[in-house]
């Protein structure tokens, strides 16, 4: 029968037949104040060093890989994630397409779980709750960058073509930002009527429409033309104004007043 002894470090240990094996703090921290997750992983040291890194000089000096391991460690404590960070990179291709993926995508990635994913989506939602925020701030008319950030992060990579329409009041500052529409790979439902409907409800005075093409290239097809004149006409004899339709795509977003099309 193993029996157990109680060190003055405040570790128990198991011994069997002489044998020390498997010694394990007793309390929610081992000696010295680490981490006890840390103290079990061979990797704790490593973690240490990019933490000190982080903190001393900012994330500008970190590779991608080590900016995602070190947040994977933190959703699994007890195991080396710089393999599985690229991994995620080789596969995904960049941090912001990883960061856009759906949870049922990343599941499909060995090693992946529940809680990792948690932690990438949160990555995210923090990310674009930031962007959001700064575009909000100010007329979006007059801080067209910052809004044009936040569409191209929330929507460049998305797999679906998806339909967006920024609600904007008679300062031309943002009042809401709502989907309208989820499509296919090239196509997503618009309804002027209901934009029109909306944004009376929201005693809006303008908008600005936005879809991205999940096929990369931003130019706008006949269609978006024709859809883009139809919101106009609707709007026309209500007073609201439609600023710009701008398409998003993954290498940049094209506006369609910028290129005459409005």
């Amino acid at each position: 029968m193993p029996s157990i002894a109680i060190l003055p470090s405040g570790r128990r240990c198991c011994l069997r037949r002489r044998s020390t094996a498997n010694c394990r703090a007793s309390g929610p921290r081992a000696s010295g104040g680490q981490d006890v997750s840390d103290s079990n992983d061979g990797s704790a040291g490593h973690r240490e060093r990019l933490r000190a890194r982080l903190l001393a000089g900012g994330g500008d000096g970190f590779h991608d890989y080590e900016l995602l391991e070190y947040l994977l460690g933190l959703a699994i404590p007890r195991r080396d994630t710089k393999p599985l960070a690229k991994q995620l990179l080789a596969e995904f291709g960049s941090l912001s397409v990883l960061l856009a993926a759906t949870p049922l995508e990343l599941k499909r990635i060995d090693g992946l779980g529940d809680g990792a994913i948690a932690a990438l989506k949160f990555v995210e939602a923090v990310a674009l709750r930031s962007l959001r925020t700064a575009a909000l701030d100010r007329p979006v008319l007059s801080g067209w960058q910052a809004l044009t950030d936040y569409l191209h992060a929330a929507m460049a990579h998305r797999v679906t073509e998806e339909f967006r329409v920024i609600y904007l009041n008679n300062r031309n500052v943002m009042i809401r930002d709502e989907a309208m529409g989820q499509g296919t790979v090239n196509a997503a439902p618009v309804y002027p009527r209901e934009i029109v409907k909306r944004a009376l409800e929201l005693a809006a005075s303008g908008v600005v429409l936005v879809h991205n093409h999940p096929s990369g290239d931003p130019q706008p097809s006949r269609d978006d033309i024709v859809m883009t004149k139809a919101v106009i006409e609707a709007g026309r004899h209500l007073g609201l104004a439609v600023h710009d339709h701008v398409i998003i795509g993954r290498g940049g977003h094209v506006s369609m007043r910028a290129q005459g099309l409005i």
